[in-house]
């Protein structure tokens, strides 16, 4: 498939009015004082979506580790979003589930997860993928890395251009992800991101509430 034979009836015309918005990827570790830390986090400005994002962890342990996290981002009105797996985005009946090229088929996440349940998919530098994952029912795809990142080391290097060229065709959202900061998301929030999604830039600072308004000021320029 490419954009030529794409089936674009299976996506809606586009007409995006709302800004660009914060998508918080987790660190790795979400333990001790981490939900205090992600309570100032959201105090710095709206925030969409929170994805908990641990690797190598029990589940059962993961599981116990997300409830309070779960509770304040309900709190404070922010998606609560599950990375790789559809069974822990069950149990913990989280707001959405992030799937990697390797983490499932969309359409059969669909099934367990039922209807409103958000599902994203990484496409990388990729068209294709993309156009794949909006045809199978995804609500989001994402797109990075765009710049260097220690969070999740990609070989892929997508240009603002690929944001302009999704948002141009399609209503199904986008999502930068990749090495981002307030000192070089403007690109990607001008070539038509719904989202940037950043992990370092924020736990990394000691203010991670200031951090937050930092990017909320870029969207509202």
């Amino acid at each position: 498939m490419n954009e030529d034979d794409v089936d674009l009836t299976a996506f809606r015309p586009p007409s995006r009015t709302q800004p660009c918005e914060l998508y918080l990827i987790s660190p790795q570790q979400v333990g001790g004082a981490f939900p205090d830390r992600l309570t100032a986090a959201l105090s710095g400005g709206p925030v969409a979506a929170f994805q908990l994002r641990v690797k190598d962890l029990d589940p059962h342990e993961l599981a116990r580790l997300a409830e309070p996290l779960q509770r304040i981002c309900a709190d404070a009105d922010v998606a609560f979003i599950v990375n790789d797996s559809v069974s822990l985005a069950k149990r913990l009946g989280a707001d959405g589930v992030h799937l990697g090229q390797s983490d499932g088929e969309i359409r059969e996440a669909r099934a367990i997860l039922g209807p409103a349940v958000q599902i994203g998919r990484t496409c990388h530098d990729s068209r294709h993928l993309a156009m794949e994952a909006g045809e199978a029912g995804a609500d989001y795809v994402a797109f990075g890395a765009f710049y260097e990142t220690t969070t999740k080391p990609s070989d892929y290097r997508p240009e603002p251009a690929l944001l302009s060229w999704w948002s141009s065709l399609f209503e199904i959202p986008c999502v930068a992800i990749g090495g981002i900061t307030p000192a070089n998301a403007a690109p990607l929030i001008a070539g038509g991101a719904d989202f940037v999604a950043v992990c370092q830039a924020v736990w990394g600072a000691d203010d991670p509430g200031g951090e937050v308004a930092k990017f909320e000021a870029l969207f509202a320029a």
